[in-house]
């Protein structure tokens, strides 16, 4: 098999203090790679700014002039940790014949890529990075987590438990993550929806090597929204068998006033009654938000807004040829479409 060209795509966010580091150690590994005949010397690292606010771009500019491996996207505004990653892996489709994508605080051992790109070669379109535990998690994170994990598979979305966004996907796997048109956007969930031949590689989580957390219990939160009301009609189900179920209810509790009515045993109670229009209240709410939820979901789907706005691109000169040229048969494609 000729060495394969591998593109290692990295988001990155206000990564200023842990960007330095992450150079070092993806370059060494990329470099070890190459020199080992794995792939080949084409090779690059993609850092995906996503609208940063600190030097992150800055010292992207300043790597990709002293790091021949190094090359660069800047988003125009902050899309979002997938959008971004997004944006990295379709630049990279153009170019590449394998992706790896990877968070740049260092959390995910670099020293599993090579295993990665070994079963890449055996024929695997994708690779997931799998945690072995989350013994270094606080015991919140690590509730947290396993109940995500719990709930997306009771959900119906087929996701693999541990496995967050550390992967390798071959060049076709690439393609046809592009038909995916989406713009509520859950890789976890889309990237299974392929169907190529798979596997999974372990690893041990490390600590972030520098800086804070991108995703607070809020954001965590939210993501867990989007990919389940992504993936799952289920809680509208939920809804509705919550509904059916005060229905059923509401025609016992009706049958029980009735006989109490002619026996003469009616009660009047205040309390009762405030607290059933509440709980009821409550439940209606939550129902319409659901519901909202879903609508949102619709409404930003049928504007058919782009995921993300390219600013500045810094890529080798054989990428950026190829990046024009694939860029420039899907306009062709498009306008061939609607015309």
């Amino acid at each position: 098999m000729e060495n394969p060209v591998l593109t290692i795509v990295v988001p990155c966010y206000n990564e200023e203090e842990v960007l330095p580091e992450t150079e070092t150690r993806l370059s060494r590994v990329l470099n070890e790679l190459v020199q080992d005949r794995l792939v080949s010397s084409a090779s690059t690292i993609l850092f995906v700014d996503d609208g940063s606010r600190d030097r992150t771009w800055a010292l992207i500019e300043q790597f990709h002039i002293s790091n021949p491996y190094v090359t660069g996207l800047k988003l125009a505004a902050n899309a979002g940790h997938q959008n971004a990653l997004l944006a990295g892996l379709m630049t990279a489709e153009a170019y590449s014949d394998c992706v790896i994508s990877i968070d740049a605080d260092l959390q995910d051992d670099t020293g599993v890529m090579r295993e990665f790109v070994v079963r890449f070669r055996e024929g695997y379109d994708v690779v997931y990075g799998v945690r072995k535990s989350r013994a270094t998690d606080t015991w919140s994170k690590r509730a947290t987590a396993q109940g995500f994990y719990k709930l997306m598979t009771k959900m119906g979305v087929n996701i693999r438990y541990n496995h967050a966004d550390y992967r390798l996907l071959s060049k076709r796997a690439l393609q046809s993550l592009e038909q995916f048109k989406e713009v509520n956007l859950f890789l976890r969930g889309i990237v299974p929806l392929i169907g190529f031949p798979s596997t999974e590689v372990y690893y041990d989580r490390l600590e972030r090597f520098a800086g804070e957390s991108k995703y607070p219990l809020k954001k965590m939160l939210a993501f867990a929204l989007e990919g389940i009301t992504s993936f799952s009609v289920k809680p509208i189900r939920f809804v509705t068998l919550t509904g059916f179920g005060f229905a059923v209810l509401s025609a016992l509790a009706f049958i029980y006033a009735l006989v109490g009515k002619f026996w003469g045993t009616t009660v009047s109670g205040w309390t009762s009654l405030i607290l059933s229009i509440w709980f009821i209240g409550g439940v209606q709410l939550l129902a319409l938000g659901l519901i909202g939820e879903y609508i949102g979901k619709i409404y930003k789907e049928v504007k058919r807004r782009p995921l993300y706005v390219i600013e500045k691109q810094m890529l080798t000169d054989v990428g950026k040829r190829e990046y024009q040229q694939s860029a420039a048969e899907a306009a062709i494609s498009i306008g061939g479409r609607y015309d």
